[in-house]
């Protein structure tokens, strides 16, 4: 589509882009494992407020790299033949993961949670209910 060439300097922006596209994830997982083990929350409800807590500064960090990779993509004279293609697989592979990540990432955290809690009910189910061992939520809350 561009005419370029997959270059050793391209692999350097995608590797760029699979550390920011990860901080993000771990962002907002993070959040949301917060949400479930000290507030109670359901795994729904917990990514949700985890998305909507931290859409913001995961937007702020893309803008800023997608932002500064502009001039790279844009750019002409010496030694942009060189730079180009960095500040290509910068801007577009943000813009595309950005969007993936903001609508995967949830649904694959439903998802999981869901597997983890239908292997983890046989467990729970064999707990006795009146014991004096106080729940990690109970703790968590303690701690506070």
């Amino acid at each position: 589509m561009l005419h370029y060439d997959f270059s050793l300097i391209a692999l350097i922006g995608v590797i760029l882009l699979v550390g920011i596209v990860k901080k993000n994830a771990i962002m907002m997982i993070d959040f949301a494992l917060v949400g479930e083990r000290v507030l109670g929350l359901t795994p729904e409800k917990s990514i949700y407020e985890a998305c909507l807590l931290r859409y913001r500064p995961i937007m702020m960090t893309t803008m800023a790299a997608l932002l500064g990779g502009l001039p790279l993509a844009l750019g002409s004279g010496a030694g942009s033949e060189l730079r180009r293609p960095l500040g290509i697989t910068i801007v577009g592979g943000l813009l595309l993961s950005q969007f993936l990540t903001l609508f995967t990432t949830p649904v694959i955290y439903i998802y999981l949670s869901k597997i983890t809690r239908s292997r983890r009910a046989p467990d729970v189910l064999d707990q006795d209910p009146h014991s004096s061992a106080p729940s990690a939520v109970n703790q968590l809350r303690a701690a506070e």
